[in-house]
């Protein structure tokens, strides 16, 4: 363990070790490329296989950027930010549950890559692939009617889900005294996560961005 990580006393958390930056490197890498392995069944042609790598690695960098754009932080991890949820549940929606999985869960490792929170090694896993990954569901609607706006809900949903599973067991020691621990986790993430939901299903409704959207799905399952 100490060969990946490092522990922090004082701030009683886990660092990670430039081994253990090289190892998570490395496994992103690896998770990125197992899109080849993983469409074999669905891609004919090596320019559909490329195509769809390119909108997945265009996914994540517009979140990563989107993610920076902060309009509020909570101490503990979690933060408001400029849509940067959406673009990862749209590969779900245009590619499917598969590729949207595989895509939320590289995300998730690029996040903690650029900004790990470590107080368990067990929360990083439900923290970031898992949590992200979730946002991979609106795969589920993707032939669906107002599929966009479900698809969007149920992948935020899921990721609210898996943070509310580690702050119950990681961080309930934190929630203020005379209150109950799994209430507490449960408002402290959807206090981030639930008005960035509402603006974005807010934004999804209007004309032209759904249009513009249609329109990107259209073109990127084209051959």
């Amino acid at each position: 363990m100490s060969f990946f990580l490092n522990y922090s006393a004082e701030n009683a958390e886990y660092m990670l070790t430039t081994a253990g930056y090289t190892a998570v490197i490395l496994l992103l890498a690896a998770v990125f490329f197992g899109f080849q392995f993983f469409s074999k069944s669905q891609d004919t042609t090596p320019h559909v296989k490329t195509q769809r790598m390119v909108y997945c690695a265009g996914a994540m960098a517009l979140s990563l950027v989107t993610s920076f754009i902060k309009f509020a932080s909570l101490p503990f991890g979690g933060s408001i930010t400029l849509f940067s949820m959406l673009f990862i549940c749209l590969i779900g929606y245009v590619f499917g549950l598969r590729t949207g999985i595989m895509t939320g869960v590289a995300y998730g490792i690029l996040q903690f890559i650029m900004n790990p929170y470590i107080f368990a090694p067990i929360q990083v896993l439900l923290d970031y692939p898992l949590a992200f990954g979730a946002l991979g569901l609106s795969g589920l609607f993707r032939n669906k009617k107002h599929g966009l706006v479900a698809g969007y809900i149920t992948g935020v949903i899921g990721r609210y889900l898996f943070h509310v599973i580690s702050g119950y067991i990681f961080f309930a020691s934190y929630a203020p005294e005379g209150t109950n621990s799994m209430i507490y986790t449960l408002v402290y993430n959807a206090t981030y996560i639930l008005p960035e939901l509402i603006v974005t299903v807010i934004i999804l409704y209007m004309p032209p961005v759904f249009k513009a959207i249609t329109q990107v799905k259209r073109l990127a399952v084209s051959e």
